[in-house]
């Protein structure tokens, strides 16, 4: 009995080497792409280090002078409103386009697969060439949107130039490019719910409304949660349509979010300090948004 306990205990050291050394490369990547980025960026938002000081960055007396700068600077404040209003805002509408048009495409309806394909374009796209090609149409002379409003009646809006409609120029464009994912992932976990399930509810009386909230969605709420909290986190570390569709912040730096703001003040201020200490708080931030969204879905969970 002991040499076949023995003989079984080696076979587990000589498997759990072998995972080890399975797993090693991708600990390796990580640990180069993502640990010590990390650890250096900490390290950077403690010195002075900027665009005269970038060859000899020195510590800062004291250390968290960057943070007291990111902190106390009132205008941080008004750009993590904006932050949490694009966030929401989009997040909103991915899920409610994305799940509305997922329920219609999971209808037995005609041309439902090109529909499905015509859907998963905005998606599909290089996010980059969509944000360029809404600039375009946003355009307040000769942009299509404009053009469209002026065929219904409504004056051309200055997309460019008035700091609300410069923000909602982006926030347009992000929800357009945003809720075909959220319509994927609300489609694949509609096609696994029993459609027996459905056809008992409506031998009870139950009518579609009553279903979507009774089925539909505690039934989708595994599949969603963790879309909607990937969904958060790419909405608010969104550069690319806040940078391509506003000009970078424009007008007058009204429309950044956070994100913007760091990239600016690191790549056209070059204060590499502060903006790696603005950066941390950015990622605090963030961390306690999907840890709060994580635990109110635990909760909810719970109650059903």
């Amino acid at each position: 009995m002991a040499a076949i306990t023995a003989g079984a205990s080696k076979t587990m050291r000589r498997e759990y080497k072998l995972a080890l050394l399975f797993v090693a490369p991708a600990m390796i990547i990580m640990l180069a792409v993502v640990l010590y980025p990390f650890l250096y960026n900490i390290y950077l938002s403690l010195t002075n280090m900027g665009l005269y000081t970038f060859r000899n960055p020195a510590i800062q007396d004291p250390i968290w002078k960057n943070y007291q700068d990111v902190l106390g600077q009132r205008e941080m404040y008004s750009v993590l409103l904006k932050t949490v209003v694009w966030t929401g805002v989009n997040v909103f509408f991915h899920v409610a386009i994305g799940l509305f048009l997922a329920v219609l495409l999971n209808q037995p309806i005609k041309g439902r697969t090109l529909f499905r394909v015509l859907l998963i374009l905005p998606w599909a796209m290089p996010q980059y060439i969509s944000a360029l090609t809404w600039r375009g149409m946003f355009n307040y002379e000769w942009g299509a949107v404009n053009h469209l409003l002026g065929f219904i009646g409504i004056e051309a809006i200055p997309w460019s130039t008035q700091p609300f409609w410069a923000f909602v120029a982006p926030l347009i464009t992000n929800i357009w490019l945003g809720f075909p994912f959220m319509m994927i992932i609300a489609l694949g976990g509609l096609q696994s719910i029993p459609k027996a399930v459905y056809e008992s509810a409506s031998v009870d009386g139950a009518g579609p409304i009553k279903s979507f909230f009774s089925i539909t969605l505690p039934m989708l709420k595994p599949v969603l949660a963790p879309a909607i909290m990937l969904g958060t986190v790419w909405t608010f570390n969104n550069l690319n349509v806040i940078w391509l569709v506003s000009h970078g912040g424009e007008p007058s730096d009204k429309t950044h979010i956070l994100v913007s703001y760091v990239y600016k003040a690191a790549f056209q201020y070059y204060r590499y300090g502060y903006a790696a200490a603005f950066s941390m708080v950015l990622f605090l931030i963030l961390f306690g948004l999907v840890w709060m969204q994580s635990r109110a879905g635990k909760a909810t969970e719970a109650n059903w």
